[in-house]
């Protein structure tokens, strides 16, 4: 017998007065109550109810049974009133891994709709260059950029990021302004460490896809680190247009190779596949894959190559 229903049965039979009483709000016949109560006083080894012809009242056992049969009944209605707002509100903690490039630029806008649209949720955002294991740290959703090894994860494609050869107005001044990819080997041209092909930068152009070998006397592993070196008119960098679009816009970088087009870096959304997705990494992955279509990065793509 259930011993939920047995214990709802007997606490509505105290409450009520009755098991006719209680039956009529349970959509049960009045045995079934009464054989719902014996049930747990068979089960407790004790009598819960002094029965007579006219009445019937709690023993001291039964008192005492029937305030913790009350406060049972209680949570569990208030656990699953939990469940259902769970099932139509998004709450809890999400944790986010993103590359720093993406970040610091694209990311916060997207958390902060995100967190504007779902208060009730609680988002740590990990920015980390290197790809961490979902699973091993805690974590809900990776954005990865660049080609992804067979990892089981449930992928989903987002807009590439386009890349963009630039350098500071001071130092094309110093250095003269290339205009081919070959002349880049005689600047300094200063490398991401996680390139999937170290110090080769590709692009293509008017005659085809064009190899070079670069050389520089600086290597970062974070994009906004090598932005803020060639602000600091160190050389030339090869970055996301994302991460260098305001400073383009601004005058403070200027684009180069404008006949030139370098290779777009694809980008994913992974969550774990064994995962339950539940409400909240829903309209996070909904959100974040409308908040990566970056019109305001295409339009600034599209003057740089008119000019």
């Amino acid at each position: 017998m259930d011993r939920l229903l047995a214990m709802e049965s007997f606490v509505r039979t105290v409450e009520h007065g009755s098991f006719a009483a209680a039956a009529a709000g349970q959509g049960l016949s009045p045995s079934m109550v009464g054989n719902h109560v014996r049930f747990l006083e068979k089960r407790l080894g004790a009598l819960l109810l002094n029965r007579t012809t006219r009445q019937q009242s709690l023993t001291a056992f039964g008192r005492a049974y029937h305030e913790e049969c009350r406060r049972i009944l209680i949570e569990i209605q208030e656990a699953e009133s939990q469940a259902d707002l769970a099932r139509t509100t998004p709450r809890g903690l999400l944790r986010v891994t993103t590359p720093m490039a993406l970040g610091t630029t694209i990311m916060p806008e997207i958390v902060a709709a995100y967190l504007r649209r779902f208060p009730d949720v609680h988002v740590e955002l990990v920015l980390q260059d290197q790809r961490l294991d979902l699973l091993a740290e805690g974590l809900d959703v990776a954005i990865r950029v660049g080609a992804l090894p067979d990892s089981g994860l449930i992928g989903r494609a987002l807009p590439p990021l386009r890349l963009i050869a630039c350098a500071s107005p001071s130092y094309l001044l110093a250095h003269g302004r290339p205009r081919a990819p070959a002349e880049l080997q005689t600047h300094n041209c200063l490398d991401f460490t996680y390139a999937g092909e170290p110090r080769r930068w590709r692009f293509t152009g008017p005659q085809g896809d064009v190899v070079i070998q670069i050389s520089g006397n600086l290597r970062i592993n974070n994009g906004q680190a090598l932005r803020a070196a060639a602000l600091e008119h160190l050389g030339v960098i090869l970055q996301p247009e994302v991460v260098v679009a305001e400073d383009v816009a601004a005058g403070r970088l200027v684009p180069l190779l404008a006949d030139y087009v370098a290779p777009s870096l694809p980008v994913h959304l992974l969550t774990q596949p064994d995962r339950h997705e539940s409400l909240k990494l829903r309209r996070f992955v909904e959100l974040a894959v409308d908040g990566f279509k970056c019109p305001g990065l295409a339009e600034i793509g599209d003057r740089r190559t008119n000019s």
